[in-house]
């Protein structure tokens, strides 16, 4: 009988080890697709660009259409590079750094005085990614007559209900929306705190200059 409950118990523990190695290879798999996908169209993005530039090289015709859609291609070619990377830190996070870390952080005009749209991405650099639990604290700093003032995300975003941001991924979470600035306030920088919860928990924090780009 003993023999028989030592023989289940091991063939359990070894299906529930297979089962978490076959999901391991799944997100790999996965992640390896999307940055293949990514390195492709930043191979073909290159090869436009540098087929405008011949042509234009060849002409030498000033090609105002042609100028625009170079400067487009090579955004998107700089979006893609930084989608390229940001795959590849995640499946392979460079200078053995692991743990918690802030990924891309943007504040966007709007169309609407005093109001931005937000991203930020926080990301687990890891080997071997486990379901990460945590909050993030945002906060926008300025001033308002002259005096120094800290305002919460919550009041100023409808999508915030709480100062503490709830965290739950494995790989990467975004958390974004839309915010509206108070007459009279200006700011001068967003500060990020984020916390992992649990044995190995830790809190990285951030400051950011309130750098805005056009949508």
């Amino acid at each position: 009988m003993i023999c028989g409950t030592g023989y289940l118990s091991y063939n359990l523990g070894h299906s529930n080890g297979m089962a978490g190695r076959e999901q391991a290879l799944d997100d790999v798999t996965r992640l390896s697709a999307a940055l293949l996908t990514r390195s492709n169209q930043v191979a073909e993005l290159e090869q436009q660009i540098e087929n405008f530039n011949l042509g234009a090289e060849i002409d030498r015709q000033a090609n105002e259409d042609v100028r625009q859609e170079v400067i487009e291609l090579k955004d998107q070619l700089a979006k893609l590079q930084e989608d390229n990377s940001f795959y590849r830190n995640l499946m392979a996070p460079s200078g053995n750094k692991v743990g918690l870390s802030f990924g891309a952080v943007e504040i966007v005009d709007t169309d609407v005085a005093r109001q931005y749209d937000y991203k930020v991405v926080l990301q687990q650099l890891a080997v071997n990614h486990q379901l990460l639990n945590g909050y993030l604290i945002a906060k926008v700093v300025g001033r308002q007559n002259g005096v120094e003032v800290t305002l919460p995300l919550k009041d100023l975003s409808e999508q915030v209900s709480e100062n503490r941001i709830k965290l739950r991924f494995k790989y990467f979470q975004t958390v974004q929306g839309r915010l509206a600035l108070p007459e009279g306030f200006e700011p001068e920088r967003l500060e990020l705190e984020a916390t992992s919860t649990g044995s190995r928990g830790v809190t990285v924090e951030k400051r950011f200059g309130w750098l805005v780009e056009e949508a």
